[in-house]
């Protein structure tokens, strides 16, 4: 079963995450990344998938927003699985129950990597993906990588968003760029998003050189 990317705007470029696909959500030190992977997440387990989170940060922290984020939602223990790490050799000890994986900072967790055995976890990865149809999001710091592994990783994951956040005239401009898609769509131009903390605004209309 696909994954519905519940983000007004955005959902007409990119309706849904297809079943067994690997996408990487990159950005700079902008927020809305680990907002549109928590909101993805959310979507899942509506849907009654488990959901996995890996994170490198503080677990009561990524609770606390998806508690807050989730107000309808069952209580976290029924769905929700997180395992906090300090670095990632694998990711296939988290496949096993399919549904929804996300991991936050893939970067920072695979640091140590050289880009042989990052190019083998993501196609271990990839593959537990597909016979699971599994979800899976890794979300990463921009310019945290070193230039052979960002290529490693945008070379082996079936989809790629960028977060964008630039000062402009009028304040900080925030737009995203899909320079990989999961269909082979290409979406070679800037989209103009707002993000409060608590919500994520597309608006299709805007054009950010």
């Amino acid at each position: 079963m696909n994954l519905p990317v519940e983000v007004p705007g955005l959902d007409t470029i990119i309706p849904q995450i297809q079943e067994g696909s690997v996408v990487v959500v990159e950005s700079g030190a902008d927020s809305a990344k680990s907002f549109f992977v928590r909101r993805l997440g959310l979507t899942a387990a509506r849907l009654g998938w488990p959901v996995t989170f890996v994170t490198s940060r503080d677990r009561e922290e990524l609770v606390t927003q998806l508690t807050a984020e989730g107000r309808s939602m069952p209580p976290l223990d029924g769905w929700l699985h997180i395992h906090e790490r300090d670095e990632l050799q694998s990711l296939e000890e988290f496949g096993g129950a399919g549904g929804f994986l996300a991991v936050d900072s893939f970067s920072f967790l695979t640091l140590h990597l050289p880009g042989h055995d990052l190019a083998s976890l993501l196609r271990g990865v990839r593959s537990i993906a597909r016979k699971n149809g599994m979800s899976v999001l890794l979300a990463t710091d921009r310019g945290m990588f070193q230039p052979q592994s960002e290529s490693v990783v945008i070379h082996l994951a079936d989809g790629l968003l960028q977060f964008h956040a630039r000062e402009g005239a009028e304040g900080v401009v925030r737009f995203l760029r899909i320079p990989k898609w999961i269909d082979g769509k290409f979406v070679d131009r800037n989209i103009y998003y707002e993000f409060d903390g608590k919500r994520l605004a597309i608006d299709l209309r805007s054009r950010v050189l």
